[in-house]
C-alpha cells in the first residue's frame, strides 16, 4: 500500500549521536523502550544543549519553526516518559541527512548556480 499524504522532508543533522542507547540501572527485568528519532535528538541538542532559539535551530535543520517546535515537544515528552517510567531510551531512525555547515552552504550555492539562465536579448539590427 502506498503511503498517503505529503512525504516527509529530510532534516539536516550535524552529527550522529555518540550514544544511541540509554538503559536505567537497578530496574529488574527488561524495561519498555521509548524510541527517539535522530531528528528529535538533534532538536534537543540544538535547543537545550547549545541554547539556540527555535527559529535559529529550525533554520539549521532546514525546517519551519512550527515543525521544529512540534519535533522538540515530542522529543521532550519521550525523554520525560523514559526517565519517569524507567524505560530504555533508544535513538535511531527518522528522516534526516548528516551534513556539515559547509555542505549546507554549498547546497544553497549549487541551487543558486543551477538556476536556468535567462535567454539572451539581442538588439535589433539598424
Amino acid at each position: 500500500m502506498k503511503p498517503r499524504g505529503r512525504p516527509k522532508k529530510y532534516r539536516i543533522v550535524r552529527q550522529d549521536p555518540k550514544t544511541s542507547f540509554f538503559s536505567p540501572r537497578g530496574r529488574p527485568g527488561r524495561p519498555d523502550e521509548a524510541g527517539l528519532t535522530t531528528d528529535e535528538f538533534e532538536a534537543l541538542r540544538l535547543s537545550d544543549f547549545t541554547g539556540l532559539s527555535q527559529k535559529e535551530a529550525a533554520k539549521s535543520m532546514r525546517i519551519s519553526q512550527q515543525t521544529f517546535s512540534r519535533i522538540l515537544r515530542r522529543a521532550r515528552k519521550l525523554i520525560a516518559d523514559g526517565i519517569v517510567n524507567g524505560k530504555i531510551i533508544r535513538i535511531q531512525g527518522g528522516s534526516y541527512v548528516i551534513s556539515t555547515r559547509k555542505d549546507t552552504q554549498n547546497i544553497s550555492t549549487q541551487q543558486a548556480q543551477n538556476k536556468p539562465e535567462e535567454p539572451a536579448k539581442f538588439a535589433p539590427k539598424p
